[in-house]
């Protein structure tokens, strides 16, 4: 009886987490949903709430940091269990260099507006690249909440499309310095920009990886895609 007690408080602290990693992804993509607007406004109000945003996300990544140690010393898991926390606290990290890549964008907004040439710049050939990596976040929440693993793995596929998005923008913010070396200075502020959307991606994309490890057992970072599918079917 008292086995089966400390099983359902140990289940109530695990839902307690999942249900504050989720809370943490949502503030996330409300930064990276702001960022955004930011960038194809060119609003400083916008920018603003990104960075005020941030300093909720750093408080509740300590916080949920703190919970798990506590969790990890007074209950000691093993097998899925240690997975399942290990899984979060690298989820939450994840969460939290999203949440600094957003903050990022911000600030490249703000000083692409200061320059003055906030207008005569390609931004708007971002907003794709953006849109993917907002909808690559949500998508990962979502299969993080259910545990998916095909769509874990349809999140790694898609991560490709940001990555060809952001090789085109270079190649095109290149030749746009050329033409006019006057912007050299803006544009290498939407290049960190674009870098900050295309690392989004890729935090989206370790999320995914870590709910394969969670379900499979595997450690599929630095694993080939088709060798992945192999693991997830």
């Amino acid at each position: 009886m008292v086995d089966k007690h400390l099983s359902s408080q140990f289940d109530s602290e695990l839902n307690s987490v999942s249900s504050r990693v989720m809370e943490l992804g949502g503030i996330v993509e409300s930064q990276i949903r702001q960022a955004i607007y930011a960038l194809s406004h060119f609003s400083v109000e916008a920018a603003d709430q990104v960075e005020e945003l941030e300093k909720r996300v750093n408080s509740m990544e300590v916080e949920i940091d703190h919970e798990l140690s506590s969790i990890i010393a007074r209950r000691q898991p093993t097998a899925r269990d240690l997975r399942l926390l290990i899984a979060f606290s690298k989820a939450i990290a994840n969460l939290e260099r999203m949440g600094d890549e957003a903050t990022r964008m911000a600030r490249m907004v703000k000083s692409i507006i200061e320059s003055g040439a906030a207008r005569s710049l390609p931004s708007s050939d971002l907003r794709v690249a953006a849109d993917l990596a907002s909808g690559l976040l949500r998508k990962a929440l979502d299969a993080f909440a259910r545990l998916d693993t095909k769509a874990a793995l349809d999140i790694l596929k898609e991560d490709d499309l940001i990555d060809k998005e952001f090789d085109g923008f270079v190649r095109k913010l290149i030749t746009y310095m050329m033409e006019d070396p006057r912007t050299i200075s803006a544009s290498l502020d939407l290049l960190f920009l674009a870098k900050a959307i295309e690392r989004i991606g890729d935090h989206s994309k370790n999320v995914a990886e870590l709910i394969i490890y969670l379900v499979k057992g595997k450690d599929v970072r630095h694993t080939a895609l088709d060798e992945i599918e192999s693991t997830v079917a």
